[in-house]
């Protein structure tokens, strides 16, 4: 088993600041053996992977925005076509309502008709009836 040290304070601090030298050492000397190609290429690595997921969410938005216009454009086809039935509906309902009331009128036309000549009819009965009874008395 080890003892236990019985380091003070400055002991401990120095200590530290041996290892923080230390480390910053070991990173230095792995700075200066990479190799500048290999970084270059990495870099050109991760530029090229940058490049392309660039692409990739451009494209992604030009087809969304596309099926957007789409989407719009049918939509608005559908209002239209919907709005031009709803018209021919209506203008149906309209040439309906004319014809009726051209046959109410001409049902009435012909009832006024009828009446007038069943009028005329029992006059001209009434009247030869009164002729035959003038004819009768003289």
């Amino acid at each position: 088993m080890s003892s236990f040290k019985n380091t003070n304070f400055g002991d401990r601090i120095s200590t530290a600041a041996a290892a923080k030298k230390a480390l910053l050492e070991k990173l230095q000397a792995a700075k200066l053996d990479t190799d500048d190609a290999a970084i270059a290429e990495r870099q050109a690595a991760r530029l090229a992977a940058s490049a392309a997921r660039d692409a990739r969410a451009a494209e992604r938005k030009a087809a969304k925005q596309a099926s957007e216009a789409l989407a719009l454009a049918e939509r608005k086809a559908l209002r239209d076509a919907a709005e031009a039935r709803a018209i021919a509906e209506q203008a149906e309902r309209d040439a309906a309502e004319a014809r009726a009331a051209a046959e109410h009128v001409e049902r009435e036309a012909a009832a006024v008709r009828d009446e007038a000549e069943l009028a005329a009819e029992q006059k001209a009965a009434r009247d030869a009836r009164y002729a035959a009874r003038k004819a009768r008395k003289n």
